[in-house]
């Protein structure tokens, strides 16, 4: 009985230990829905604005800024990953309390890389005093473990001289290391080599767009071909973003080309991440929707993820998608085509419009004249069920259905948020799944600013709809 009890015993162990060697399983494909503010497996807000990403083992780590209210820092967040959707909180890896300059500052764009020859994790980021942006320095810290407590080492111009603000950090394929800030008030971005450790300034390779005015740098390697892809130099709000290619970092560099629309659908980068699987490598671009463009904090930011696609070997486009479909065990990143319509109604000819383009969830929705705006514009997403979610395009919010009015919503599938279309001639009336009722304009009102409701569904113009391009 002993000698069987022993047995079972060690075969339990053994079951064990090979569990914890095995690491996670293997991801399964996810959807991530686009412009929102992410949370984690807890449920909190994701705070990894103006971040990036390294892979280690099994998992991806994420890290990025979270601000105290008044955008000053609080701490350097890390995540991780298997499968770019669901992110586990792991801990401020870098905080107010890690050095007496990082009290009061603005710590921004921390980026981490990996030294094989050292086995360290070090993080670049910019660092400023937290009242004004005149410091203009880079600064280091580093970890022995990816997502363990980092010692920050201090802050710097680079080679003594340069302005650093916006940086990125880039290791390629033999192990060297670079590092890529704007400098001179933003009008030059510097490619610095690093150290043999990676915490220091070696030289400056080169300045390859002066006056240029660029900033948000990220920077990759696809096939022997660099890409810098920047924003200009705006602030918080976003705008045309264009990228650069070349064959040695050192250069000739290309000029600028617009890549995406005029404001990166509403985004600045942050990061572009390659996503190697079984089925080859897909890159993501990673950017901040800043809460402070729409009258929030950075901690009220949202993310744009999107597949980027390489239709020659040097060039390199990005189109909209409302979600971003992630098979990390594939390596594939492909964007869900939609199309946005406008919803007319037929007794105003108005359109359901978001006022004010909102972006903030709560925003009750009314009708205003058609005017082409992304607030108003709604995907028709498919449930399959018989119903549709109504995501705007300007938001990525969703329409929901409250006992007094119609606002704009974190989209949760939640059947207050599904609506059916009934065919009227040739209008449609949307019956909301919850209670029944029909989009309807308050009153039949034709003004602008009038308020949509559900109502006890009557045949009426002010009920009935158009699906306008």
């Amino acid at each position: 009985m002993r000698r069987a009890y022993a047995i079972l015993l060690a075969l339990c162990c053994a079951l064990a230990a090979a569990l914890v060697t095995a690491g996670p399983a293997q991801a399964a494909p996810q959807t991530i829905t686009n412009g929102t503010q992410f949370t984690d497996t807890s449920g909190n807000p994701v705070h990894a604005h103006g971040g990036g990403a390294i892979k280690v083992g099994s998992y991806y780590y994420w890290f990025g800024e979270d601000r105290n209210s008044d955008n000053t820092f609080r701490s350097v967040d890390a995540y991780r990953s298997t499968d770019l959707k669901s992110w586990e909180f792991r801990g401020r890896v870098l905080s107010q309390s890690s050095a007496t300059e990082l009290a009061t500052a603005y710590i921004e764009r921390p980026k981490v890389i990996y030294n094989a020859s050292t086995g360290k994790f070090v993080m670049w980021m910019h660092k400023e005093n937290g009242v004004d942006y005149s410091e203009a320095r880079a600064a280091v810290a580093v970890s022995d473990t990816v997502d363990g407590t980092y010692t920050y080492q201090g802050s710097f111009r680079p080679l003594g001289q340069y302005m650093s603000r916006d940086l990125t950090t880039f290791v390629d394929t033999d192990g060297t290391a670079y590092m890529v800030s704007a400098a001179n008030e933003n009008y030059d971005l510097h490619i610095y080599r690093l150290t043999a450790d990676y915490t220091g300034i070696e030289s400056r390779l080169a300045n390859p767009w002066p006056g240029g005015h660029r900033e948000a740098p990220a920077l990759f390697k696809r096939g022997g071909v660099y890409f810098m892809l920047t924003s200009g130099a705006t602030g918080w709000n976003p705008n045309q973003q264009q990228y650069a290619t070349a064959t040695s970092l050192a250069g000739p560099w290309t000029a600028w080309t617009n890549i995406g629309d005029t404001t990166a659908y509403g985004s600045q980068t942050a990061y572009v991440l390659p996503v190697q699987g079984s089925s080859g490598t897909s890159y993501l671009y990673m950017g901040d929707r800043w809460g402070n463009s729409f009258g929030g904090t950075v901690n009220d930011s949202r993310y744009v993820w999107l597949p980027l696609t390489f239709p020659t070997s040097t060039s390199m486009s990005m189109s909209w998608s409302p979600e971003v479909a992630v098979d990390t065990a594939a390596g594939t990143v492909t964007g869900t085509s939609a199309t946005y319509n406008t919803l007319v109604a037929r007794h105003s000819s108005k359109c359901a419009d978001v006022p004010g383009q909102s972006l903030w969830q709560g925003a009750a929705i009314s009708q205003y004249t058609c005017n082409g705006g992304a607030n108003q514009k709604w995907w028709f997403k498919d449930l399959g069920n018989g119903y549709y979610e109504l995501m705007g395009r300007g938001s990525s919010l969703c329409l929901q259905e409250n006992a007094s009015d119609v606002t704009q919503e974190n989209c949760t599938g939640a059947t207050t948020q599904q609506w059916s279309l009934v065919t009227s001639g040739s209008y449609v009336n949307l019956k909301a799944r919850a209670s029944g009722e029909c989009l309807d304009v308050s009153g039949a009102s034709t003004a602008n600013s009038a308020a949509i409701i559900t109502y006890s569904c009557n045949g009426g113009t002010n009920q009935q709809w158009t699906r306008g391009s």
